[in-house]
């Protein structure tokens, strides 16, 4: 089984930053809600064989594949490579674009461009214990019975389009 370092010992200021963004999550859910402004994101489905990383942020209740935000004047693949190296500290490597996906989620309007990586074995992965605080690897049978978000569970429903 591969290693997941964090990048340092938890400290008091880790527990501080999870209940900054939990909080923040909400209000900005509510936001959203209200503004239903619309977001673009970048997803990085990462394989190890048939097995696909899952990460765990601190605010949210479902698991996700790495990636965020694609921020102004940034292309999708270059946001994928950033959040790949902020949340888990996996250098850059070559990702394959395999579609997008639309749709409302946590009260945004949504487009989602999926990434694939396919590695043959997973490198030591640092978790920064504040926003990404677990990551594990799943095999296609334990997919079933987990939480996952909205735009991964439409991915592994094969429905990338907009």
């Amino acid at each position: 089984m591969p290693s997941f370092e964090r990048v340092r010992p938890v400290l008091l200021i880790d527990a501080v930053w999870r209940m900054v963004l939990r909080l923040g999550f909400r209000f900005a859910r509510v936001w959203w809600s209200i503004r239903r402004p619309r977001h673009e994101g970048a997803l990085v489905a990462i394989y190890v064989g048939t097995a696909l990383l899952l990460v765990k942020s601190s605010y949210r209740a479902e698991w996700n594949f790495p990636g965020g935000s694609v921020h102004s004047g940034e292309t999708p693949d270059a946001a994928a490579q950033r959040e790949m190296e902020e949340e888990i500290g996996l250098p850059s490597y070559p990702l394959r674009p395999v579609g997008s996906v639309c749709g409302n989620w946590d009260g945004r309007r949504d487009q989602v461009h999926f990434f694939e990586l396919h590695l043959d074995c997973l490198p030591e992965l640092r978790l920064d214990n504040r926003e990404i605080v677990d990551a594990r690897l799943v095999s296609p049978e334990e997919l079933r019975g987990i939480a996952l978000t909205g735009a991964v569970a439409a991915y592994l429903g094969g429905d990338l389009s907009c």
